[in-house]
């Protein structure tokens, strides 16, 4: 891959990048880190890739860098308070509501990733299981039941409403 061709997946990439690892970790600077990493490691290997797979090579390793941060997490209990005047923004992107943030918010880690790199990301079940390292079958099987499980969630909130 040429520097223009890794500047143009800055361009193309860096946005699907950053949502998609927000929308999994909450927290708009260790996605911002998360994503600048990744393309770190993408311009050390750079020689080595042809440009038509940088995005999966991209979101693979954003998806590894992801699970090492949240498995990080889990050691280290760190507690964030903000005071009552303070509002921190960047948590939700504009185009998902409140409503679909807390039923993802029910869903386990691999449950979320693959909801959002399917549904709101437009991989491939093939593209997935490269990301995550599991098979396509694999990808079909978990991505239904995050499915059914966010649809029980929406028709519980429904009812309610």
């Amino acid at each position: 891959m040429t520097e223009k061709e890794f500047n143009n997946c800055v361009d193309l990439y860096a946005g699907r990048l950053f949502r998609f690892i927000i929308k999994n970790l909450k927290h708009e600077e260790d996605a911002k880190d998360i994503v600048q990493n990744s393309f770190e490691i993408l311009w050390k290997h750079h020689h080595e890739l042809l440009f038509e797979k940088a995005r999966s090579y991209l979101f693979t390793t954003g998806y590894r860098n992801m699970v090492d941060h949240l498995r990080k997490g889990k050691r280290v209990n760190l507690v964030e308070s903000f005071p009552e005047n303070v509002k921190v923004q960047g948590d939700i992107p504009p185009d998902i509501g409140p409503v679909l943030q807390k039923g993802l918010e029910r869903l386990s880690e691999m449950q979320r990733s693959l909801l959002m790199l399917k549904d709101y990301e437009g991989y491939s079940y093939e593209e997935i299981g490269e990301i995550t390292e599991l098979n396509a079958s694999q990808v079909k099987v978990y991505l239904h039941r995050a499915r059914l499980k966010m649809k029980e969630y929406l028709v519980k909130m429904e009812n309610v409403l």
